[in-house]
């Protein structure tokens, strides 16, 4: 009887969650099969080890940490399949072309600039900036010192306002520091 109440209240608290979990792999693997999959194993995962988790302590973070463990997986996993896969010369499909200019800024062209900044830099601006999670919060997710994360998030920030600069200026517009911050 405790198992079963036990999963009620992993329920209770962790459920709520799941669709920040599920934004957020999208927003790091690219592809809705492999975000389903890192979200429904991050539930489980959490559900195997629901003893380490101290009540009264954030949830959410903790279930992030998770995902990110979990996301880290997928890609070594990832990385091992494309070793053994076949080794024809696919180099034409590495070369990506400069994305083209849209005519105005959408949401979708917000996301394609985050998607081309790294990942390191792309993991702690969506932890900070998106899911509003203090940097010390960010930096027990991410296994790295708080310094590192402020250090990322400042080079993230400089990265997208660059990956964003090309559109500002196909509109005519200027950057701050350009135009006195008009």
């Amino acid at each position: 009887m405790q198992r079963h109440n036990d999963i009620e209240e992993f329920e209770r608290a962790a459920l709520p969650h799941l669709g920040d979990l599920y934004r957020m792999a999208l927003r790091l693997t690219g592809e809705r099969s492999r975000a389903e999959d890192a979200a429904q194993e991050t539930c489980l995962q959490a559900l195997r080890s629901m003893e380490r988790f101290a009540p009264g302590t954030n949830m959410r973070a903790w279930l992030f940490g998770i995902l990110f463990n979990v996301i880290r997986h997928q890609r070594r996993q990832f990385a091992k399949l494309r070793l053994f896969s076949e080794s024809g010369d696919d180099s034409h499909d590495r070369i990506a072309a400069p994305p083209p200019i849209p005519e105005r800024l959408t949401d979708e062209g917000i996301l394609a600039a985050l998607d081309r900044v790294p990942q390191p830099f792309r993991e702690v601006i969506l932890l900070v900036d998106v899911e509003q999670f203090a940097y010390k919060e960010a930096a027990s997710i991410l296994g790295v010192p708080v310094g590192t994360v402020m250090s990322r998030v400042s080079r993230a920030r400089s990265l997208l306002r660059r990956e964003l600069a090309d559109i500002a200026k196909h509109w005519g517009l200027k950057a701050a520091t350009e135009g006195g911050g008009q």
